[in-house]
């Protein structure tokens, strides 16, 4: 499956008033190769092992494998993992015809705040709600998998 996505900071919270879901997750990576990253994470109580592919020159999209496995499988496999883990607050909020995924890290990247939009093709247009910042999209800085080598709080 591809994955396109597009990455942005935020400009306010006020995300968090229309969210329908709020999810604590907790990811690591067993493999942060530049070619393809192997995460694990728990969102509450399901978990899952992902492989993700190279990003294309734009960073918006690449290769991406899921699939669920044990909560008590993951746990292990955290131990197993790279550098830090992400902890963070994901707020699903509905605008338009997508749904914006809002990451609120904590832990070591305490402050960050990146909005996600996923689409089905490169070149799907999209409402950008007033709380949306800068796109930083392709900038490898806010890529889970950086973020546990070198985390917000370090910047």
């Amino acid at each position: 499956m591809i994955e396109i996505e597009h990455k942005f900071l935020t400009l306010s919270d006020a995300f968090k008033n229309a969210a329908h879901k709020k999810t604590r997750i907790v990811q690591g990576f067993l493999n942060t190769h530049k070619e393809r990253t192997v995460r694990i994470r728990i969102n509450e109580k399901k978990a899952f092992i992902t492989v993700k592919g190279k990003a294309n020159d734009k960073g918006t999209s690449r290769i991406e494998w899921e699939k669920e496995i044990p909560v008590s499988e993951a746990t292990f496999l955290l131990n197993l993992c790279e550098s830090s883990l992400i902890e963070k607050i994901r707020y699903e909020i509905k605008v338009g015809n997508h749904i914006f995924e809002v990451d609120e890290f904590s832990g070591e990247n305490k402050g960050l705040i990146i909005a996600e939009i996923e689409l089905s093709k490169e070149n799907e247009s999209f409402d950008k709600p007033d709380w949306l910042g800068k796109e930083v999209t392709g900038d490898i800085r806010y890529y889970n998998s950086q973020l546990t080598k070198f985390p917000y709080k370090n910047w």
